[in-house]
């Protein structure tokens, strides 16, 4: 099992930009593939973005264009930038590898109108 460590979240006003990272305990290619999902309040959890091991990403319509996935192979981590933020993005932000992976505690990201 494997499970990332989520960090950068914050309290951002609308329209702002944050730039969320996720930590592994190894390198991201014996990993694999990563996604990202997010929990607003009082509703399930939704998946946002998927970024495979080789850096192509995929991303849910209601963020596409506005958040960007990457990797950093060198440090082990794995970023999503924000962009143009919403209050309704407003929600704990989680990643998870695809295979083997495990919920963490997430990040927590609150957009003001």
């Amino acid at each position: 099992q494997v499970q990332l460590v989520e960090s950068g979240g914050g309290l951002v006003r609308a329209g702002g930009s944050l730039t969320l990272s996720c930590a592994a305990p190894r390198s991201i290619m014996s990993i694999g593939n990563v996604s990202w999902y997010r929990q607003a309040p009082g509703k399930q959890r939704e998946w946002i973005a998927h970024i495979f091991s080789d850096g192509n990403t995929a991303y849910a319509g209601a963020v596409r264009g506005r958040f960007t996935g990457s990797i950093d192979g060198a440090k082990n981590t794995l970023y999503l930038q924000i962009n143009s933020l919403k209050p309704e993005d407003t929600g704990i932000y989680y990643c998870k590898a695809a295979v083997g992976g495990t919920w963490g505690q997430g990040t927590q990201v609150t957009v003001s109108s």
